[in-house]
Parts: C-alpha cells; structure tokens; sequence
C-alpha cells in the first residue's frame, strides 16, 4: 500500500464489506479483456474450464 492512503480518515470505510460474497474455497482472478469479452460471468468461466479439463483428463488416459 502506498504511504498517501489513510483509511483511517475515510469516510464510510468498512474492513470485508465484501467478504461474505466469496465463499472460502473461492478464488478471484482477473481476466485479460479480450477473454472477459468471451467469458462475461463465472458461470461460462468456469463451464470453459471444467470442459478443457475433461479434454485434458481424457488426453491423458489416452496416452498409456
């Protein structure tokens, strides 16, 4: 954090105020804008994911 930010002296200021809306096993990561264009929500996000990792798990099993 840089010296210059005094959130002691911020109005309204509230420590987690956003907590709640992550689950503990959730992760946050930010997408590059030209994959947020394609992906615009978790939902179709973590859809793309679970399908390459099933091509990637099916990949593997093929190979032994």
């Amino acid at each position: 954090m840089r010296e210059e930010y005094d959130f002691a002296n911020m109005p309204g200021g509230v420590q987690g105020k956003y907590a709640d809306a992550f689950g503990k096993d959730s992760i946050a990561v930010v997408l590059d804008p030209d994959v947020a264009a394609i992906f615009p929500d978790a939902q179709s996000v973590n859809e793309a994911l679970r399908t390459l990792a099933r091509l990637v798990r099916g990949a593997d099993q093929g190979s032994g």
